[in-house]
């Protein structure tokens, strides 16, 4: 973070000063919420959990270095007290923000936000000082955490912003205002919390009613919900897709053997070829959408390409490949997952598959409200229809449905089989797996199907699945 003194937060997030000596004191290390990430120079932000009260770990976190602790009440160490820690929190990455003077780059959609705002994040470091979100800590908390990371050296912010209700998006856009805004689609992830495609329609496009006149949207052209959002805003607006009226558009998509995609890039300053690292056909969108971006920051399209082809991922358990050596690959894609993000995992498992045979280990998709039995079996539809070797359907009734869907959707989905939890699935795989076949592992995070991939490739405790 920029230095700031404990007498400046403290006028910043409206508090009061309680065991601090001396008030000129700087913070200049992270503004951190986990004790364990404590450095000389920290602000550490006590929060109140389910299970654990930040206040408790105020002691050590001095000892560890930390300036102060922000907190909402006293804590017998040096603390700026407040009435509302999250509130603070984001007063302050608010402050810093606009005295930094780095161009933000915020993206929002239904699926495929971490993937689009890693190769964002790598395609911008080439050409100047890149601070991006981590991972997907995009909601209220892990936003201006984030921007809190950025120094006087940060010329690009790059935020990545996720939704659970109207007002969300509009919320963060408030705590750091974006000059470029990117939606990516609107599909039906937690559309049972918002109620249907339109209500995320209306959330998503909170985006581009925040931003400036002088600034940019970069909207999918694929899209008509996401298309439509150009109706509202006042921003310049730029499209990308593989429509022929979009600004950024990619042309001649095709996938290597391997299942990695390549394409001709076309942007409004020229043109060129781009062969990704990355897994999956979805990620053309995703690459075309950081193009756009980096095409309005002033990179030509032979720099956006070489970014693009070398760019790799960023996060863990997202297309997540392993090559086992005795020829099994194992593709971890468990951090999450909704019908969209579902289908283009198929999709991808079906392309690398070409000549071998193919596992889908699926579990629940969370959060569909209403959708949940039609969505989940229409996947198990979809993996018949691709000629997925074998899917094996994890967990409960969800699973079920997923394993329904296959059976019902003709012969090959009598191979379907569903079991009771992870390692029932691992210890199916394990008996039945041969040199060269292709694994898919992914789920909703809450079902942590992650640990199948793990116990598989060997990287999990002892390769067997953690009690969870």
């Amino acid at each position: 973070m920029i230095a700031l003194s404990l007498a400046e937060i403290v006028s910043v997030v409206g508090g009061q000063t309680h065991d601090i000596p001396d008030p000129s004191v700087q913070v200049t290390g992270p503004v951190v919420r986990d004790s364990r990430e404590v450095r000389d120079g920290s602000l550490f932000v006590a929060f109140v959990g389910e299970r654990v009260d930040g206040h408790d770990f105020a002691a050590q976190v001095i000892e560890a270095g930390a300036v102060a602790v922000l907190a909402s009440r006293p804590v017998g160490v040096p603390a700026i007290v407040v009435d509302d820690v999250q509130a603070a929190l984001g007063a302050l990455a608010r402050h810093v923000v606009r005295r930094l003077g780095a161009t933000l780059v915020a993206l929002t959609g239904s699926a495929g936000k971490t993937s689009t705002k890693d190769l964002i994040a790598q395609v911008l470091m080439r050409h100047a000082p890149t601070v991006f979100t981590p991972q997907s800590l995009n909601n209220e908390i892990g936003l201006p955490l984030t921007a809190l990371t950025a120094t006087e050296e940060t010329r690009f912010l790059v935020l990545e912003m996720g939704a659970r209700g109207i007002g969300h998006i509009r919320y963060l856009t408030e705590l750091t205002p974006p000059r470029i805004g990117l939606v990516l689609n609107v599909g039906t992830a937690h559309i049972g919390e918002f109620g249907g495609r339109e209500q995320i329609a209306q959330a998503k496009g909170e985006m581009v009613e925040a931003l400036p006149e002088d600034g940019a949207a970069i909207l999918n052209a694929d899209d008509p919900l996401v298309r439509a959002m150009a109706s509202r805003t006042k921003a310049k607006v730029v499209l990308f897709g593989e429509s022929a009226e979009a600004d950024v558009r990619a042309e001649n998509v095709r996938l290597t053997d391997s299942g990695q995609p390549s394409f001709r890039l076309h942007t409004p300053s020229g043109a060129s070829d781009v062969t990704m690292r990355l897994y999956g056909e979805h990620h053309v969108s995703n690459a075309l959408a950081a193009a756009a971006v980096a095409h309005e920051l002033g990179m030509s399209a032979s720099e956006i390409a070489t970014a693009l082809s070398e760019a790799g991922s960023l996060s863990r358990w997202r297309m997540e490949v392993t090559e086992r050596p005795d020829g099994v690959t194992i593709v971890n894609d468990a951090y999450n997952a909704n019908p969209e993000s579902m289908r283009a995992a198929l999709r991808a498992l079906a392309a690398m598959g070409k000549g071998r045979r193919t596992w889908a280990v699926l579990g629940k998709m969370a959060e569909l409200g209403d959708e949940a039995l039609a969505e989940h079996d229409a996947v198990g539809r979809l993996a018949v229809r691709l000629n997925v070797g074998k899917l094996v359907a994890v967990g409960g009734v969800e699973a079920s449905w997923l394993q329904l869907g296959a059976y019902n959707e003709g012969s090959w989905g009598e191979e379907s089989v569903h079991v009771s939890d992870a390692q029932a699935a691992v210890d199916l795989l394990r008996s039945e797996l041969r040199p060269g076949d292709v694994v898919l592992v992914k789920a909703s995070r809450s079902v942590g199907l992650e640990s199948v991939a793990e116990a598989l490739t060997g990287t999990g405790a002892e390769g067997e699945v953690a009690a969870r």
